[in-house]
């Protein structure tokens, strides 16, 4: 009897140890997916297939995330990055000395000014005067960055819109970051910066602050923009604006068109015009009490019930949070995309938009249900929705965003 016993307890102490080293074997994997290019992640994607049974196991494991290591390296770094081009962006990262693997690190981005002069030679720092302006002391609660640019490579223009997601990413391959507190603040030019991000690819990040700098730059092809600017596209995410009352380039005056048009669309935002202050920084650390403020109150909500954008093309600047436009009615004409969630009911008004795709999360819809889907006045879907491993790790490979996750999609032809 004892001997039976013996091998009952030795048959659970095995099925324990073997669902034990499963666990690990998918946490390891799901950090190697966090860690490779996503045209390389393939092979482990497909391990992942084999391996997890169902949607909600492998959801858990994503959501969870990698094992974040503890001997990463601290304080300040001089980093660069490669694009496909061969073009090198470098930038400086601080991590607190204090970073602990074990929470998730809120991130500050910083957008230089003077983006008119040379690309930076190497060992120039050129994130030294925003850094001691922004953070005059060593910053101990959060990771910033300050990438570069030039002349070559304005804040806004597309190889910025690609690397700034990219320097992101390469971030959290290493480092526990909250996906839902990361934002971007630009001083002058990259004020501007900041002010392009939000109208045109703003998913990323939870808040703008945008100081002594005006929107209209984008407009003038002569900077480098010529950009149209679809006020929709502010909705999500608030603003934080700063402008001196006598800044001879920017004045606080010169947006009162711009802050008027905030208001009437409802934009969340908050705009502070210093007395008497000119083209310069001076007003910060009286200000800064307000601006953290604004940050705690502000993360990032990664599944909106309510989403609008508006685009003028598809191969880039076309999507916003979980939705996408994929293809519009005429060549660079302005399309509207308006979504509203409530439930598993999905109300669409498309304006020049032909095709569109809408990314769905296990939390935000029940897929036990049916999910309608109207599309301008007309019940376009009613049915069961099947979640699709496949389709979580697609998504996951291009955004690496626990707090993002997407098990199913629906794309609709509007014409």
């Amino acid at each position: 009897m004892a001997c039976v016993f013996e091998m009952f307890l030795l048959s659970v102490c095995l099925g324990m140890f073997a669902l034990t080293a499963s666990a690990d074997d998918n946490r390891n994997l799901i950090t190697q997916l966090w860690q490779l290019p996503v045209e390389e992640a393939t092979g482990v994607s497909n391990a992942l297939l084999s391996k997890t049974v169902d949607v909600q196991e492998l959801y858990q494991l994503l959501k969870t995330g990698p094992v974040y290591r503890a001997d990463v390296p601290l304080g300040r770094q001089l980093l660069s990055r490669i694009s496909t081009d061969g073009t090198e962006f470098p930038f400086m990262v601080w991590i607190p000395e204090s970073y602990d693997p074990n929470q998730s690190w809120a991130v500050d981005f910083v957008l230089h000014g003077g983006v008119s002069r040379p690309k930076p030679a190497p060992g120039n720092n050129f994130w030294q005067r925003s850094f001691d302006r922004i953070a005059p002391d060593d910053p101990t609660d959060r990771i910033i960055v300050m990438p570069s640019s030039w002349q070559e490579s304005f804040w806004w223009q597309e190889s910025q819109a690609d690397n700034l997601p990219a320097i992101l990413r390469q971030l959290k391959q290493t480092y526990n970051i909250d996906e839902n507190r990361v934002t971007l603040t630009g001083i002058s030019d990259g004020g501007t910066g900041a002010y392009f991000f939000a109208f045109k690819q703003p998913t990323e990040w939870a808040a703008f602050f945008p100081y002594i700098a005006h929107p209209g730059v984008l407009r003038n092809p002569q900077s480098g923009g010529g950009y149209r600017l679809y006020f929709e596209n502010l909705m999500t995410k608030p603003l934080y604006i700063v402008n001196g009352e006598n800044d001879p380039l920017y004045p606080a005056s010169s947006l009162d068109s711009f802050i008027a048009i905030l208001e009437d669309e409802a934009v969340h935002y908050r705009f502070r015009a210093i007395p008497e202050g000119e083209h310069n920084l001076r007003w910060f650390p009286f200000e800064l009490e307000a601006i953290e403020k604004f940050k705690t109150e502000h993360p990032r909500d990664p599944f909106p019930d309510s989403l609008q954008w508006v685009a003028d093309r598809t191969d880039r600047y076309n999507r916003l949070h979980w939705i996408k436009i994929n293809a519009i009615s005429a060549a660079n004409n302005p399309s509207l995309l308006k979504v509203d969630r409530r439930g598993n009911h999905f109300t669409v008004d498309a304006r020049g938009v032909s095709r569109f795709t809408m990314l769905l999360n296990p939390e935000e819809v029940d897929f036990e249900k049916k999910l309608s889907v109207e599309i301008n006045g007309e019940l376009r879907f009613d049915e069961l929705v099947t979640q699709s491993r496949e389709t979580m790790l697609h998504w996951v490979k291009h955004d690496l965003d626990r707090s993002m996750l997407v098990t199913a999609e629906l794309t609709f032809n509007t014409e």
